[in-house]
């Protein structure tokens, strides 16, 4: 299977990204348990304005994070994966199992409580690290099954963004919406004149960001909508849509989502942090993720399937979509973003991130075993 020069770009980043992501989470949890470890937390809670300077970055840096996937989501609908019904509805098959069989596990363990609003935890996928998994497989991975990854964490993303806007938006403050939206409407008229200059579109996102802001929806939503108000065209070499994908791909793997995660993860371990892992809702994540994902995801492409509402590719077996189910359990970014919507206490907070932690290392590790022992090596594989 021929993949594009932009799918490799994005694959290639990702996979690169996801090795900075693991040395920065460990760099991190090592100064939060260090002699600096009160500097270090501090640091990234100093208030600059009305936010401190960990809000700042989920509320600003990661909307760039979002672009990202809003784009790479609009490539996948107009000329990958998604571009075809019958191809797209295996991964979105296997993205709603990958959802709702995650949260229905937390919310079995949690409905009623405090923590029930944590049902969106374990819903997401890392994206980075899902596919810095894969990559090390090297040419026992077929092309199909690094598109059906991909397409599925996007999916998966989609689905999240979609969960925060409807259940993590306490108060809404409409003027200021409405205006964002107004924005964002005049951004769509300037791709339907087919004003293809990048400029206007972005300082356009980032007066349509500050009123997102300020509105009581989650700011990051309007990373999505700008990336469907910039013209795709034909998407070729050319086109905005392409050009702003193709340098957002080092600037978000390299520098957006390691600042993210070195600025969350700074969590002090005490000596009894296993206690928190029994919690009801560290429990939930740890199932979610763990149990849940590979689940769902395998469960509902075999239904997809089995009502011909999808095809399975035919380089691929049921086992390899089981194994990509469980990298699809590496919730960590994502996760730890839903957790900080979720969660107001401290403690709550941490207890869950170090759960993410534990089960993103626990699922991604099967998985890996799973895919090494089931794919079989062959130097077509290879796309370079």
């Amino acid at each position: 299977m021929k993949l594009t020069k932009l799918f490799k770009e994005f694959f290639n980043s990702e996979k690169a990204g996801g090795l900075v992501l693991v040395f920065v989470t460990i760099l991190s949890l090592g100064l939060a348990n260090s002699s600096l470890a009160t500097n270090y937390i501090h640091f990234w809670n100093i208030d600059l304005g009305s936010h401190t300077l960990v809000q700042w970055i989920n509320d600003g840096l990661m909307t760039i994070f979002f672009l990202l996937i809003g784009l790479e989501l609009e490539r996948e609908i107009y000329q990958g994966e998604l571009s075809d019904i019958k191809k797209a509805a295996l991964p979105i098959f296997g993205a709603l199992g990958g959802m709702l069989i995650p949260a229905s596990i937390f919310l079995l363990l949690n409905f009623g409580t405090d923590t029930q609003s944590g049902a969106g935890i374990p819903m997401a996928t890392d994206i980075a690290f899902a596919i810095g998994i894969l990559s090390l497989l090297g040419n026992r991975v077929p092309a199909s099954l690094k598109i059906f990854l991909t397409a599925l964490a996007v999916m998966d993303d989609l689905g999240a963004i979609i969960v925060i806007a409807i259940f993590y938006t306490e108060s809404i403050l409409f003027s200021n919406l409405f205006i964002a939206l107004g924005i964002f409407g005049v951004l769509l008229i300037l791709n339907r004149l087919k004003v293809h200059n990048l400029i206007p579109y972005l300082i356009g996102g980032v007066v349509m960001w500050y009123f997102m802001l300020h509105s009581g929806v989650h700011a990051t939503i309007t990373g999505v909508l700008l990336a469907f108000a910039i013209p795709f065209g034909d998407g070729e070499e050319k086109s905005p849509s392409y050009i702003l994908q193709h340098y957002l791909h080092a600037a978000v793997a390299f520098l957006v989502l390691p600042i993210f995660a070195i600025a969350n993860t700074g969590i002090a371990i005490g000596s009894g942090w296993q206690a928190g892992l029994v919690q009801v809702s560290s429990l939930g994540v740890i199932l979610g993720l763990v149990i849940g994902k590979p689940l769902g995801i395998w469960l509902f492409s075999r239904i997809g399937v089995a009502l011909k509402l999808c095809t399975l590719p035919s380089d691929l077996r049921w086992n390899n979509i089981l194994g990509v189910g469980f990298l699809g359990g590496i919730g960590f970014t994502m996760s730890i973003f839903v957790t900080l919507l979720a969660f107001d206490s401290v403690e709550l907070v941490n207890s869950s991130k170090i759960a993410i932690l534990v089960a993103s290392f626990i699922a991604g590790g099967i998985g890996f075993i799973w895919l090494r022992t089931t794919l079989v090596p062959s130097f077509e594989n290879e796309d370079d």
